[in-house]
């Protein structure tokens, strides 16, 4: 029996090869396909966002539930208020200072987004994001692109397009390769369709920046502690994206741990009936020798530079068959909760 057919990879590494990779993906864009191309957060896997066939692809190939919303992706202001039914001051506000960049603002979604988007919901997450390669691809189009990240529903995004010739490089036809990703998480979204605004899912855009901007949030609607997760609509469709209860989960079974010295960690592992010898531990402050693991990794000690590595090594820690994952706990401080919001969902069981 023949191999399904892999996706093309196309570099953009010089102006002529940029041109050519934004041509080709446009085409297939105009003609109702989808490409994976890069942002500035992760990966996405990109289609028309005003054509519902288009974005029923997306759902397909990532085995997506239907009622978990896709991101709207811009590369201007005018075509985000295009996206939206209402454009309020505090978007003008958000836009001037964060965008282009890792923030989707959740807002009244306009007629022409279809209800696919939305999972039938009322609003619709909007973003402009900061990588170059996929404004000009907008920019080419003249429409909208509807782009969650390029994996498999619930596991690891992709950070680089080797990540996603590895889980959909059978699906695609076109990935363009614009580098590794430089934010490493997915977006912060900010719900401005509630009063006061509410973070539906933290990322590098944290809450003490935004408020700095706009004054005082709401509470955050999730709550991952006693399994409560709030619903868009009473369809039981989701507000955001990334609000399912396991997600950004790597192959192997992962574990959140703090630790006082290497005998602690080891005491820990072994009460846990985990065997140290298929075990990686990724650490940032306490970290061990290494000894009796299959490894260590170290990530650094700083939010921006352990979130842009965080992925990429969860993804090599699958490609080494690991059987468990052990991160040392974050600090608690605002910069590292979009992290630690991931390291909880992909924890979960």
């Amino acid at each position: 029996m023949s191999k399904p057919p892999q996706a093309e990879i196309v570099p953009t590494h010089t102006p002529t090869l940029f041109a050519e990779a934004v041509k080709r993906a446009a085409e297939l864009l105009r003609a109702g396909e989808v490409v994976a191309l890069p942002t500035e957060t992760v990966y996405g896997l990109a289609a028309n966002a005003l054509d519902p066939v288009a974005v029923a692809k997306i759902f397909q190939i990532k085995g997506r539930p239907s009622h978990n919303p896709i991101i709207v992706h811009v590369a201007d202001l005018a075509l985000a208020k295009r996206c939206a039914a209402a454009w309020p001051a505090l978007a003008d506000q958000l836009a001037r200072a964060f965008w282009p960049g890792p923030l989707t603002l959740v807002l009244p979604r306009a007629a022409d987004i279809p209800a696919i988007v939305t999972a039938d919901g009322s609003t619709v997450g909007v973003r402009w994001p900061g990588h170059p390669f996929i404004q000009a691809v907008i920019r080419e189009c003249g429409f909208p692109l509807a782009a969650p990240s390029a994996n498999r529903s619930n596991r690891l995004s992709p950070t680089n397009a080797e990540h996603v010739r590895q889980q959909l490089g059978d699906r695609l036809r076109l990935i363009v390769d614009g580098g590794q990703a430089q934010v490493g998480i997915e977006s912060t979204v900010l719900d401005l369709a509630t009063s006061p605004p509410r973070v539906l899912r933290p990322g590098m855009i944290h809450e003490a920046s935004l408020a700095a901007v706009i004054g005082p949030l709401g509470h955050s609607q999730l709550s991952i502690g006693n399994r409560q997760l709030e619903m868009g609509n009473s369809k039981g469709a989701l507000r955001s994206p990334g609000q399912l209860l396991k997600h950004y989960a790597p192959q192997a079974r992962l574990l959140v741990l703090n630790w006082r010295d290497e005998g602690d960690l080891k005491s820990q592992i072994s009460n846990l009936r985990f065997d140290p010898t298929r075990t990686q531990v990724i650490a940032h402050r306490q970290i061990p020798s290494g000894e009796g693991f299959v490894g260590v990794s170290v990530l650094p000690h700083d939010a921006a530079a352990f979130a842009r590595s965080l992925y990429a090594e969860l993804h090599r820690c699958d490609a080494a068959g690991v059987a468990v994952i052990v991160v040392e706990a974050l600090p608690d401080a605002p910069e590292w909760r979009g992290i630690g919001d991931r390291l909880r969902r992909a924890a979960t069981e």
